[in-house]
């Protein structure tokens, strides 16, 4: 007989919206808070600190995020691999799946972390930082990029665990180093007037205690199969496992963060208060898109598990489940963004100019709480099935095809105007979506195509 762990992990059997729901709702929780360490630095920041420093943790951050993106986006080939495994009652490979890859990412982690370090400078003029702000986001970009092994840790514990079906752990790991940042920042930034540089600091070592909390709370974690050191190798059928389905992954998160971080360089050419202002918005937008971002973590590992096991119309009644739920949410950020994103922003800066500029470019991200419910449900689902390829392609086209030109048409047509620069999102997201819909009827006829009888 299953133990409860087992059955709360196993998404095969059962109400298909409840389970869902509880799997994405410590999702959501931690994913809450994992915004608020960029919300908090900017928050104390923003209130303690001038525009420029304002301006080099949006910067910095945006840098940092792109590359922990990238790792995060990869670590779903270790979320979709383990869950399929653990779907097929495969726990054995599954096992040597994580072992897999922790190696991986050891390797990846200190890689970031000398192209963070060495290459702050050149980062920083590529995404043209401005004047005032340069060095105190190299600064930043440096700190955070010393403790990048810390962050690999971090991130790669949450998405092993959530391949496993165990949102829980993730959120008091979440917890932890939300807690810590928020007591860094008031002591290095609020305290010492460290700035940016102590915002930077209190991110990495919250992390670092978090970590370390959280391996001897793993520790005592009951796993559904036995788990050795002699699974933490290089293992070649585990090791392509990763790369097939997480690097179409990763390299769709890294192309659409360039595309992102394009946008912000275009800002930063309008000025420093512009910059600070985009950099608000940014991270209000980090909790307005909470909700479909859960659910694209949780489709991921919730189909991967269905479909592993031979249940697709489940996993499709999911993708359903998953998109209206999320759809009211979206509705209802919609209105309160661009109504009242002075409020939201408000909370972040007390400069009567870069609030001015975030609530402009907030009203376009509105925009897109009305699409974002059905494209990230999209993305998870296509992740969980192993359409990965399909998912790189999408992110690309929307990016390179949509979001990059407007942005750089808005900015020569519109009079340096935020909200129509703002608006090269929700037009990539539309794309998207008509890109995705188009894939999912495709896939679905494959699906139910009947089989030909032997010889035809």
């Amino acid at each position: 007989m299953k133990n409860n762990t087992e059955k709360n992990n196993d998404f095969t059997g059962g109400a298909i919206l409840p389970k869902l729901l509880r799997f994405m709702l410590p999702v959501l929780f931690a994913m809450f808070l994992q915004a608020m360490y960029g919300a908090v630095d900017l928050l104390v920041v923003g209130k303690f600190c001038t525009n420029a420093d304002v301006s080099a943790v949006s910067t910095g951050s945006q840098i940092i995020m792109t590359l922990t993106n990238l790792l995060v986006s990869f670590s779903m080939g270790i979320t979709v691999a383990v869950g399929q495994k653990i779907g097929q009652k495969n726990p054995g490979e599954a096992a040597q799946t994580i072992g897999t890859g922790l190696v991986i990412f050891l390797a990846l982690g200190a890689l970031f972390s000398v192209v963070s370090v060495f290459g702050a400078g050149m980062l920083a003029g590529i995404m043209k930082a401005p004047e005032e702000a340069f060095d105190v986001t190299v600064s930043y970009i440096r700190i955070c990029g010393a403790g990048f092994a810390v962050i690999t840790a971090y991130n790669l514990l949450g998405s092993i665990f959530r391949g496993l079906g165990d949102s829980k752990t993730p959120l008091i790991s979440v917890g932890i180093a939300c807690a810590f940042n928020i007591a860094g920042d008031l002591l290095f930034v609020a305290g010492f007037g460290m700035g940016a540089a102590g915002a930077a600091l209190a991110t990495v070592i919250a992390q670092f205690i978090s970590v370390v909390i959280s391996w001897f709370i793993i520790r005592r974690t009951e796993l559904p199969f036995a788990f050795h050191r002699s699974h933490i190798r290089w293992e070649k059928r585990s090791a392509a496992s990763i790369f097939r389905i997480g690097t179409p992954i990763a390299l769709q998160d890294f192309l659409v963060g360039i595309s992102f971080l394009v946008v912000l360089a275009i800002v930063n050419s309008l000025g420093v208060t512009a910059s600070a202002g985009v950099g608000v918005a940014e991270k209000v937008c980090a909790f307005i898109m909470l909700v479909p971002a859960a659910f694209m973590q949780s489709m991921s590992a919730f189909v991967a598990q269905n479909y592993g096991a031979g249940l697709t119309d489940r996993a499709r009644k999911a993708l359903k489940d998953g998109i209206a739920v999320s759809t009211a949410f979206g509705v209802v950020m919609f209105f309160l963004t661009f109504f009242r994103g002075d409020l939201l922003a408000g909370i972040f800066t007390n400069d009567p100019e870069a609030l001015a500029n975030a609530w402009d470019y907030l009203k376009a991200y509105a925009i897109d709480c009305l699409l974002t419910c059905f494209l990230f449900c999209f993305i998870g689902y296509f992740n969980g099935i192993q359409k990965t390829a399909f998912v790189m392609l999408q992110g690309i086209c929307g990016a390179f095809l949509v979001r990059i030109p407007v942005a750089f048409l808005m900015k020569n047509v519109g009079g340096g105007s935020l909200f129509l620069i703002g608006l090269a999102t929700p037009c990539s997201t539309v794309i998207q979506i008509a890109l995705c819909f188009a894939a999912y009827a495709v896939f679905d006829r494959r699906e139910k195509r009947p089989a030909l009888p032997d010889g035809q």
